[in-house]
């Protein structure tokens, strides 16, 4: 199963538009712009909220904590690295592994592939691809990658 997440160019916000393997629209993502910090909102096609994804401020490296049914399911923060962006994932027992500026990473449960994130080129806009080895992965796996994406641009932004 697959997912494709596309970056909306011209939007004020972080803004992206999420098909599905057949490119029908199954997602949007939309970032708040009156916000201290990313805080993120993730829709399903009938306007539904599946997910937030805030970060924590006052924090000395960037974190931020995955929301789904207003309960707090996971979290991510950038470890102290000097060479290579390198995550601490606490979410539903996954760990990351792979190079987060190229966009080409993996996402384990224990020894399991979980899902495969890359970068297509030649678009405009960034455009990520997820590959799921499991359906129920899905908005987990999602989540995870926008606050992997707000990770990398809190990097850029300093």
């Amino acid at each position: 199963m697959q997912l494709m997440i596309k970056q909306r160019v011209f939007s004020l916000t972080d803004t992206y538009d999420v098909y599905d393997d057949s490119e029908t629209p199954k997602y949007f993502v939309k970032a708040e712009f009156f916000a201290l910090g990313h805080h993120i909102h993730v829709y399903d096609r009938y306007d539904n909220e599946v997910g937030v994804i805030h970060q924590k401020l006052l924090t000395f490296l960037p974190r931020f904590e995955i929301e789904i049914g207003g309960r707090i399911v996971g979290s991510i923060q950038k470890k102290l690295t000097f060479f290579r962006p390198s995550y601490e994932v606490d979410c539903s027992g996954w760990s990351v592994d792979g190079d987060f500026l190229g966009w080409d990473y993996d996402v384990y449960r224990g020894s399991s592939v979980v899902m495969h994130i890359s970068k297509e080129l030649l678009h405009w806009g960034d455009t990520y691809v997820m590959d799921f080895h499991d359906p129920a992965d899905e908005i987990m796996g999602l989540l995870l990658v926008i606050a992997i994406d707000a990770a990398n641009c809190s990097d850029k932004k300093k």
